[in-house]
């Protein structure tokens, strides 16, 4: 769902998992996620200037609707049994809090005998000129009452089973709002795709009026389909040009519709609508205003969110203008569609690289402050200069002044690199390989026909990147595509001249890119799978799907060998690196290999030559994502921290391993015994639960480890080379799609040496973390980034979403025209209400704090459920071993999390716990008990078994079968932690008669 706040500029967007992302002014974000992830029981209640949680109330029934006053700190809560409850808010401790003041059911509906699926509060809408007297209720019959708060009783019943039954036709409300400034017209929506228009009296009436006819249907197409109205808004704007948005719920892509029509008081003859055809089902809409500044040009968006999460924006001010001009001589163009996607990026991720930490870096945190500020943001919220476009004001200037280097490749081929320094990935470059002059650096080699590519032959454009190494010592960047295309650009000396660098290129014009000395391309059978380089002689390795190993001298484009994997499984090298290790005594550099199929052996790097004729596997292989080599120097000094303390065996304290972690497992070998083609498994540790989709090492100064992530988001954080687990934590958001064959995933995954992760799903959502709490990359400016409440913000006189108060309805228009045919005579303005509405919401404050239906108040059994005191049941107690847990966790501390009761569990206690929350029985409901009571009497007379009896003594006799058994181990455990405690007693005061003797 989304929510909008049109004076601090905030945008919020819901999930059904407990996530609620925040789009603020200046580029400013923030994400709030709730531990509680069902969608309708729990109230809860953000602290945005702290970003905090700060209370949940928890409700019995499912909430189907809630309304915020707007001039007041209170909220109208409605449920799925019909009854809606006020609660108010107290803004300095965040809280909510229930106030007496109620309206239920049988009040505000009338008719006890309604099927309570059909009971639930869809819309609760206060007036807008009176929204301190009177609310709208429209509930999922389609019954709708308008509500005197005061007098605390209904004032017009209208539509529901009176309308229903006159047209034989029985249909469920699924959306409504306000179609007039005032609250005299409201449009309801219906799940057989009809939208009508109800009257609604604006003054008070003494006695209740009664309405079995709406004043309007609007014939839009949704009902000839059956399509349910999931969402309807109206804007407001001047005479001409008040528009009604209404969307319909299809699950069919083909037919996902958004209509907008055009309520036109200057219109006699006909509805004015547009049709807007969606790329996908869309869950929600709404509409962003921008400020009226003279100065600033106006820039309202309709917003929809699909399904699949994408999120789509239309220029309001387009839809605007082609209603007010469709019929004209020259009608403007449709407006279109755009989506929300990354800034700058019109293709997916592909590849990706962070170096994180240069050590060089020269920019001060207010520099990036004011670039971020700069940028447009994906969402566009606030207004731009009349001359303003959307160009980088990110200087380039060299990669010495980024602190966090981001590089991606995409689908077209392009290679794009990022600053982000800060949570904002900032654009500074991009290479696209259609664009790129050739200077006379440029050379090409084919390994296969050895000869000279033309420069013609360069424009590769629309091929996806598949590879890439950044080596910022000597300014390269080398790429690799699914051609099979090598390409090495050499980067000029830094400093650079300050400039615009991200630019894009439109038609066949090709322009330099100044800071590129030259490119060389190579080329070689199949699709680039991994790319490595030798430090010492610069040599480069070139791994391929086809299972090719190819070496290659970065200066002279010099074939030093080329060698052919062979496997019946997948060949595809995935995973290359060199090392020097000593072999007999001797010195030799090798070339580690690591196949699809996890499969790992080793070439002589010199000679091109295998130092084994058997590759190292394992029994059942799986898919390969990661091989690293571990050296035992950085396992010594580093790997203290994230120890289990288990003691590594004997023998093996100086050796260096090698680490394969495949879909299904992680193995560490002997690096020695995997060059001579032996297999000798140090650790192994197999993935049961669910596949693993990612992994990486990382290493810092104190630390090194294994980073796991999982296709259902879990992540977790091993020891190296133990595999032992140390930390397990999950990214809720998360969506892996595995690649399908012959094609590349929408998700990309990449981290750095230091354990910073960069993850981005295919619809173009950004996760960054890391995984060592001490680390500060990201967090310097965490809080100006997030910042997307300011408290300091004054409040300015804005035009709502909803619609703004004006002075009075014109008599004229599509609604005046509609009463002349039904009544035969014009209807004047309806008489309006004017309230102060600081005496207005004092007054409410008397009013809510009263209970007007004493009897339901005593009644209501779904209060807030005290956090402090958490009832445990003897059900809730788990006697199974738990699984492997991290080391790092504390039982005491989560105890400590709640003060913990026990239930009773006597027959007595537990009789005496249920009174309490039990209705008080009517005189119809004992009138019908004794009834009941009376038949089984009769039928146990005659030796007939009542329904359900034996069923039930039998689930009692299991339920007290399991009790029995949670006792036994209850006493057991505590038997067996009394042992502990005196094992650890005797100890104490052995240690103490130790140290005192010492100390005599």
């Amino acid at each position: 769902m989304f929510a909008y706040d049109s004076i601090q500029k905030i945008l919020a967007i819901s999930t059904t998992d407990g996530r609620i992302k925040l789009f603020g002014k200046d580029n400013s974000q923030a994400l709030l996620e709730s531990d509680d992830t069902v969608p309708s029981k729990f109230l809860e209640v953000w602290d945005l200037e702290r970003r905090l949680l700060s209370h949940v109330h928890v409700f019995k029934e499912e909430i189907t609707s809630f309304t915020v006053l707007q001039a007041g700190p209170y909220m109208y809560v409605g449920d799925s049994e019909g009854n809606i409850k006020v609660f108010k808010i107290e803004q300095e401790v965040c809280h909510v809090m229930q106030m007496k003041y109620i309206i239920p059911f049988s009040a505000s509906h009338g008719n006890p005998t309604e099927v309570l699926a059909d009971r639930a509060v869809i819309s609760i809408l206060p007036q807008p000129t009176a929204e301190s007297k009177r609310i709208l209720i429209i509930f999922k019959d389609g019954f709708m009452t308008l509500w005197e708060i005061r007098e605390c009783k209904s004032i017009l019943v209208t539509g529901g089973s009176m309308f229903q039954s006159v047209h034989n036709e029985a249909k469920h409300v699924t959306s409504a709002c306000w179609v007039c400034p005032f609250g005299s017209k409201v449009a309801v929506g219906y799940d057989n795709g009809e939208v009508l228009i109800w009257s609604v009296p604006t003054s008070k009436q003494s006695e209740i009026g009664i309405q079995n006819t709406p004043i309007c249907k609007l014939i839009l197409g949704f009902k000839s389909e059956k399509t349910p109205i999931a969402s309807l808004k109206w804007a407001y704007a001047d005479a001409k040009a008040t528009r009604l948005y209404v969307m319909g719920a299809s699950d069919v892509a083909s037919t996902s519709l958004l209509q907008v029509i055009l309520l036109n008081e200057h219109t006699e003859t006909r509805t004015i609508k547009l049709g807007l055809h969606l790329s996908e089902p869309c869950l929600d809409m709404m509409i962003t205003l921008s400020t009226t500044d003279q100065s600033k040009v106006k820039q309202d968006l309709l917003l929809l969110i699909g399904k699949s999460g994408n999120m789509y924006m239309y220029d309001d001010c387009s839809i605007e203008k082609y209603l007010l001009q469709c019929q004209s001589r020259s009608p403007p163009s449709l407006p279109k569609e755009v989506m929300v996607k990354m800034p700058f990026v019109d293709s997916s991720i592909t590849i990706a690289k962070l170096i994180t930490d240069n050590p060089y870096t020269l920019s001060s945190d207010e520099d990036y402050i004011l670039v971020v500020k700069d940028i447009p943001s994906l969402v566009p919220l606030e207004t731009k200069s009349k001359d303003g476009g959307h160009s980088n004001p990110y200087q380039f200037s060299g990669f010495g002044k980024i602190k966090n280097l981001y590089i991606t490749g995409h689908s077209d081929g392009a290679i794009n690199f990022w600053d982000i320094s800060c949570h904002f990935p900032i654009p500074v470059l991009s290479l696209k390989q259609q664009v790129i002059l050739i200077s006379s650096f440029h050379a090409a080699l084919s390994l296969q026909a050895s000869r000279w590519i033309s420069e013609d032959d360069f424009s590769l454009s629309g091929i996806p990147v598949t590879a890439l190494y950044f080596d910022g010592n000597s300014r390269i960047i080398i790429s690799g595509d699914q051609s099979g295309t090598v390409r090495f650009f050499k980067f000029k000396p830094e400093p650079y001249t300050a400039e615009n660098s991200f630019i894009s290129f439109q038609g066949s014009t090709k322009k330099r890119n100044n800071h590129i000395q030259g490119v060389k391309v190579i080329k070689v059978n199949g699709s680039v799978l991994s790319l490595a380089i030798c430090q010492n002689t610069r040599h480069v390795a070139i791994g391929n799907d086809h299972g090719d190993v190819s070496l290659v001298d970065t200066e002279g484009l010099n074939i030093i060998f080329q060698s052919h994997i062979a496997s019946d499984i997948s060949p595809g090298i995935i995973s290359m690196q060199f090392k020097t290790c000593s072999l007999q005594n001797f010195e030799k550099n090798v070339l580690v290999v690591a196949t699809k199929d996890s499969s790992v052996l080793a070439f002589d790097s010199d000679s091109g030559n295998m130092l084994s004729a058997s590759m190292v596997q394992p029994k059942k292989p799986s898919r390969a994502l990661f091989m690293h080599i571990l050296d035992w120097q950085d396992i010594a000094v580093r790997g203290a921290n994230l120890s289990t303390g288990s003691p590594i065996e004997e023998g093996i304290q100086k050796q260096s391993f090698i680490l394969v972690c495949s879909e299904k497992a992680a193995y560490v070998y002997s690096l020695t015994h995997t060059i001579q083609g032996v297999k000798k498994v140090h650790y192994k540790k197999k993935f049961h639960s669910t596949s693993c989709c990612w992994a990486s090492t990382f290493y810092t100064a104190s630390d090194v480890g294994l980073m796991l992530l999982f296709t259902s988001g879990k992540v977790e954080i091993r020891s190296l080379p133990e595999l032992s687990l140390f930390k397990e934590t999950s990214i809720r958001g998360f969506r892996y799609s595995a690649p399908k064959p012959n094609s590349l995933s929408d998700s990309s995954m990449c981290s750095s040496n230091s354990g910073d992760v960069v993850m981005v799903n295919g619809d173009q959502e950004f996760f960054i973390l890391s995984v060592l709490l001490q680390r500060e990359t990201f967090r310097w400016n965490l809080d100006f980034i997030s910042r997307v409440y300011r408290k300091d913000l004054m409040l300015t006189q804005e035009v709502p979403a909803s619609g703004a108060t004006v002075q009075k309805e014109k008599k004229k228009g599509l609604f005046g025209s509609v009463l002349k045919e039904i009544t035969g005579s014009k209807k004047h303005a309806p008489e309006m209400e004017t309230e102060d509405t600081k005496e207005s919401i004092e007054e409410l404050s008397t009013i809510f704090s009263t209970a007007n239906f004493p009897c339901e108040v005593e009644n209501k059994d779904n209060q807030a459920v005290d956090e402090d005191e958490i009832d445990l049941n003897i059900d809730d107690i788990d006697l199974d071993d738990p699984g492997e847990k991290p080391k790092e966790q504390n039982i005491l501390a989560t105890l400590n999390k709640h003060k913990l009761k026990f239930q009773a569990f006597t027959a007595g206690k537990l009789k005496q716990m249920k009174v309490k929350n039990e209705k008080p029985i009517t005189k119809e409901e004992q009138q019908q008990d004794e009834k009941s009571s009376a038949v089984d009497q009769i039928k146990k007379k005659y030796g007939f078994s009542l329904q359900g009896e034996s069923s039930a003594a039998k689930m009692a006799e299991s339920k007290l079968q399991e009790n029995l058994r949670k006792l036994q181990g209850i006493s057991l455990k505590t038997t067996e932690m009394q042992d502990n405690a005196k094992s650890f007693s005797s100890m104490a005061r052995e240690l103490l008669r130790t140290k005192e003797q010492e100390d005599k």
